[in-house]
């Protein structure tokens, strides 16, 4: 097993003081165990010193090396792919937007279940309801919820009710 070696053109000193004007706390760990391990610490106490492990320093170490102190960066990735693709999020949206038709589906407004339902049918894709309602607000809708109305409501009393002076202000 061969020992690691720490590429030397810039010396610990110079290091220190890159961590010390770096913003990137994680960043400015790693310069300083890097500084401390060429500046004769075992690897071991370099690394506990920054709050790393032996292996973790290695790691760094390994990208400092070869890409110099930009390699010290968090590179993190894109994430996960959207589930549906931007097509199947237009139609989702055409959907929505459209509404249903109480007549053909039997009911007058889309729960995120409905909706769930529609892209597995639709695209073979499965939601549960919660995700379906995290990809509606990724798309740009809020959450609704109809006020609930009586079925047996006459709006032409209602109106009336509206219009008419309310009984406290009458009789006081």
């Amino acid at each position: 097993m061969t020992a690691l070696t720490i590429r030397a053109d810039r010396t610990p000193a110079v290091l220190r003081k890159l961590a010390k004007a770096e913003t990137d706390t994680r960043v400015a760990r790693r310069l300083l165990a890097i500084a401390n391990a060429l500046s004769g610490m075992s690897r071991k106490e370099a690394a506990e010193a920054a709050g790393m492990d032996r292996q973790t320093l290695r790691d760094w170490v390994i990208r400092y090396n070869s890409h110099g102190v930009d390699g010290l960066c968090d590179c993190w990735g894109d994430g996960r792919p959207p589930r549906l693709e931007p097509r199947e999020q237009a139609e989702l949206i055409r959907i929505v937007l459209a509404g249903p038709n109480p007549e053909i589906d039997g009911i007058s407004s889309f729960t995120r279940e409905d909706l769930a339902r529609i892209c597995e049918a639709r695209f073979g894709k499965s939601f549960h309801p919660a995700s379906m309602g995290r990809l509606l607000k990724r798309l740009g809708f809020s959450r609704q919820k109809a006020r609930p109305s009586h079925p047996q409501k006459d709006p032409a009393e209602a109106e009336a009710f509206k219009k008419s002076p309310s009984a406290a202000a009458v009789n006081p």
